[in-house]
């Protein structure tokens, strides 16, 4: 499974992106996006902040869960106290489900983007995530919607992507 994660400030700013893949499963974390695909991520995540803000109003849950799908991307999010969005476009392993399905691929976490296992371990990702972004911002030098340029946050991130996903 492919990821593309992002934090979009109140200003509907990107603060931080990062594309990686899976660690799970023998995945070597690398991201398996085409070219093409790689491109229009920025704008499908930016597209669903029109379901998210009206998906905020109607749940009193941070984790919202998967609340978005674009042919075969589902993106989860996650919202802040200060209404910031913790966005995950995540693409699963076999587009179509046709051809190379094993029973290993089946119940690995990539496999079925809305299962219970992926959902549980989308939400732990973005607790760990949340947690090094609030730390992130009370540097006493970050602005509000100022974007994150900190490496030791893009390795606590990638850090919580392997762990989790």
């Amino acid at each position: 499974m492919s990821y593309y994660f992002a934090i979009i400030g109140t200003q509907d700013n990107p603060l931080f992106e990062y594309e990686f893949g899976t660690s799970k499963q023998g995945g070597d974390g690398q991201s398996r996006f085409s070219d093409q695909a790689r491109h229009l991520n920025q704008f499908i995540l930016h597209s669903s902040l029109d379901i998210v803000e009206e998906v905020q109003w109607t749940s009193n849950q941070l984790y919202l869960k998967a609340i978005d799908k674009f042919f075969n991307n589902y993106i989860s999010c996650f919202i802040t106290g200060g209404n910031v969005k913790l966005l995950l476009l995540h693409q699963p392993l076999n587009p179509g489900g046709a051809g190379g399905g094993t029973t290993r691929n089946s119940t690995s976490i990539g496999a079925n983007p809305t299962s219970p296992q992926t959902e549980e371990a989308i939400k732990n990702f973005f607790t760990e995530v949340y947690e090094n972004y609030v730390k992130a911002i009370m540097s006493p030098f970050h602005k509000a919607n100022m974007e994150i340029k900190s490496p030791v946050f893009r390795a606590r991130v990638a850090a919580a992507g392997r762990k989790y996903l």
